[in-house]
């Protein structure tokens, strides 16, 4: 018997998410890093980066401070490199930055024997890192990152794809994405799964549900896990 078919698929998004207020050493190391590589001096100020992805913000940051298109493009991959190794060791212990009810639902979950996954618009190395610092590491199987796709629709896409190439699900097996974002919302409908929406992020409550999520809930202490995994 083909028990992935009974297996839950549950991605978290992580700032906001899964964790908040996680100090500066994200936004120092994305301006480090474009320093580093093309000498420009460079900001986040200005940018409105909740529910974007780390390669767009570069994009901004560095179109804002004068690089034209090419040169953007042409600094991208090493700009990206830098920042990934710049912030493990900017990053602080993060076990006390989590959001309400986060560990004990994914306690719930992996007893439930959900697959967790990360789908974030973190760089790879920041998003690990993250994790780890949080302690929460060993919850997530796998993620999708902002190295890896253009758009969060996109990165939603390759996680489940990946999890179904891998055997952890089946065809009839209940997917959710996890977010604090309208982003977040519109990345699980473009995927046809199931969109919650949580309200520990920087987004008004109003904002958050107008934007249409399946299920909306002030943090995740008020989120039954059976809903996720059956």
């Amino acid at each position: 018997m083909d028990h992935s078919s009974d297996t839950s698929l549950v991605l978290f998004d992580i700032d906001g998410t899964l964790l908040r207020r996680a100090g500066p050493a994200h936004r120092e190391s994305l301006e480090h890093a474009v320093w580093r590589v093309a000498r420009v001096r460079t900001t986040v100020d200005g940018i409105p980066v909740a529910g974007m992805l780390d390669r767009e913000i570069l994009r901004q940051m560095m179109s804002a401070g004068g690089m034209k298109p090419g040169e953007i493009r042409a600094a991208m991959p090493d700009v990206i490199e830098a920042a990934m190794r710049i912030y493990p060791r900017r990053c602080p212990d993060l076990s006390r930055k989590l959001c309400p009810g986060v560990r004990a639902f994914l306690r719930a979950l992996a007893r439930r024997g959900a697959v967790c996954g990360l789908v974030t618009g973190n760089l790879s190395r920041i998003g690990w890192t993250k994790m780890r610092r949080a302690g929460i590491e060993a919850h997530f199987r796998f993620g999708a990152f902002a190295e890896q796709g253009r758009t969060r629709a996109e990165l939603a896409r390759l996680a489940i794809r990946e999890a179904r190439k891998q055997g952890w699900i089946g065809r009839r097996s209940r997917i959710a994405l996890v977010g604090d974002h309208p982003n977040d919302v519109a990345a699980a409908r473009a995927n046809s799964i199931v969109s919650v929406a949580v309200g520990t992020g920087v987004v008004s409550w109003e904002e958050l549900t107008g934007s249409g999520p399946d299920l909306a809930v002030t943090d995740l202490r008020f989120l039954s896990p059976e809903i996720l995994a059956p």
